[in-house]
């Protein structure tokens, strides 16, 4: 008898604690990644969009997770046949955070800022072709100077955020937007929270959740704890693939696997010698066997690549076989180079690898893998805010390993002094002709030849589309199937 009254006071009690976990009222979210800043603006990480973009700034147009734009601060718009003037007409029912008010004079003055020559803006070359005009208060006009086929696209990412002018310098640290949430607390090196802005216009309607916190947990083996725990209540991009098994048997979660349009590289400096020599860099990628990556770096979640472009994407040229994994023919390019060049094998290279799990599951495997081709690597662990620095801004390295989260990307080739260092009067002909081109049958085509021009010149190791995992409660509901950007559509979620 007591046993029995035993087993069913726990069976109270996991009902109770069940019940109560589908009707809070507050949601907590993982990340890999913490941001070093709020403004998306100001820098190239994909974390500070997974906090902000959609959620406290907004964007004039929205991309959804099927990759479908619709209409966000701007109501509709309209275009002139070729492309080159664009007009957005403007919603009239927004403020910002702070009280300012929503017109087409903040939109001009955030593209004119991101296009500065002080801004550290990542598409501030996208910017640098727009021509703003304001005929009225809600109306803006774009005369774009080279046509860009994506632009409606382009203006739904984290860089083309609408900012509020008297307080867009300090947007780091103390952000006003238009979204539906703002900054409440952030404990740096721990968890930030984000409290639903009942001054949003959407918010008498909308079912927003209270409160959003979202920590920082960089370890795989964190991750699973928490979301176990429920500690976490979703963690969209989690490193949890070997644990899977067990989280589709919990009937507490749900499991989503997210294509992306993500990029993982073994990025090369192009600058430096002997690396500027295209032999060495096609001897890399071809001692590297991306599907051994794949198993190591994600547990068999990706899709190898042989270009900068993945499976999916409209335009997308199967190039995995031009530099196919061949340790034969790998050592025969490096010794090939090394009597041209004179320079002695193995050659010494530094592998730089950021925190996120991916990077350091699979370093050590790409290391041993080059070293059977004629290379010595030496890996250097670092953190994200050193990669950033040393890295993607002061060009301080050999090798990383990265992924490219952004889906129209292929621009970054023909950007002077981008971190990898590649530098082609050819391939920027080939690009500035893609992007004047308006009849998309041909300017897929020439998307074809630019992918097949980055593999040839093995501007960098290409190894495989990620596949995104989330493991959630099951009772949260409108988590994104497809994930085209890297964003948490906060506005969009709500508990059952």
């Amino acid at each position: 008898m007591i046993a029995m009254r035993a087993l069913l006071a726990l069976a109270l009690i996991a009902m109770t604690m069940t019940a109560a976990q589908a009707a809070r009222p507050n949601l907590v979210m993982g990340m890999t990644l913490e941001p070093s800043g709020l403004d998306p603006t100001a820098n190239a990480s994909s974390a500070i969009a997974e906090i902000v973009q959609y959620n406290v700034f907004e964007t004039l147009t929205k991309i959804n997770a099927d990759g479908k734009v619709t209409p966000l601060l701007a109501s509709s718009w309209e275009s002139s046949p070729d492309l080159k003037t664009w007009t957005f007409h403007l919603r009239q029912d927004v403020k910002f955070q702070n009280g300012e008010p929503f017109n087409a004079a903040a939109v001009k003055f955030s593209f004119e800022r991101a296009a500065s020559d002080k801004s550290s803006n990542k598409d501030r070359r996208l910017f640098s072709l727009l021509a703003v005009t304001t005929p009225d208060p809600y109306t803006v006009v774009l005369n774009v100077k080279t046509i860009e086929p994506d632009l409606l696209f382009m203006l739904g990412q984290a860089t083309a955020i609408i900012v509020e002018p008297k307080s867009a310098a300090t947007n780091a640290a103390q952000p006003f937007g238009t979204g539906p949430y703002q900054l409440d607390t952030w404990a740096k090196g721990s968890s930030l929270s984000l409290k639903a802005w009942a001054g949003w216009r959407g918010a008498a309607t909308a079912r927003l959740i209270p409160r959003v916190s979202f920590r920082f947990i960089g370890d795989p083996a964190a991750q699973v704890a928490a979301l176990l725990s429920g500690d976490v209540d979703a963690f969209p991009r989690v490193a949890v693939a070997r644990s899977l098994a067990q989280f589709k048997a919990d009937r507490r979660f749900q499991v989503l696997t997210n294509p992306s349009r993500a990029k993982t590289i073994l990025a090369i400096n192009n600058k430096r010698k002997p690396l500027d020599d295209v032999r060495v860099r096609q001897a890399i990628a071809a001692a590297i066997d991306r599907k051994a990556v794949i198993e190591a770096a994600a547990d068999g979640y990706g899709v190898p690549i042989g270009s900068h472009y993945v499976p999916g994407a409209p335009g997308y040229v199967d190039l995995t076989g031009v530099n196919a994994f061949d340790p034969v023919k790998a050592k025969a390019l490096l010794k090939d180079a090394s009597y041209a060049l004179n320079f002695p094998r193995p050659l010494t290279l530094t592998l730089k690898l950021p925190p996120t799990p991916y990077a350091r599951q699979s370093g050590e495997l790409i290391a041993a893998e080059l070293g059977k081709a004629g290379f010595e690597i030496k890996i250097e662990n670092i953190e994200w805010a050193q990669w950033m620095s040393g890295v993607y801004t002061a060009h301080n390295y050999d090798l990383t390993l990265i992924s490219h989260v952004e889906p129209l990307d292929l621009g970054n080739y023909a950007k002077p002094g981008y971190y990898w260092g590649y530098d082609s009067p050819e391939f920027n002909k080939l690009y500035t002709q893609l992007q004047n081109t308006p009849v998309e049958a041909d300017r897929l085509k020439l998307l074809g030849d630019a992918q097949k021009m980055l593999a040839r010149d093995a501007v960098a190791a290409y190894l495989y589309q990620p596949l995104w995992i989330t493991v959630a409660n099951k009772s949260l509901k409108g988590l994104w199937v497809d994930m085209p950007i890297f964003v948490n559509d906060l506005a969009a979620l709500h508990w059952e």
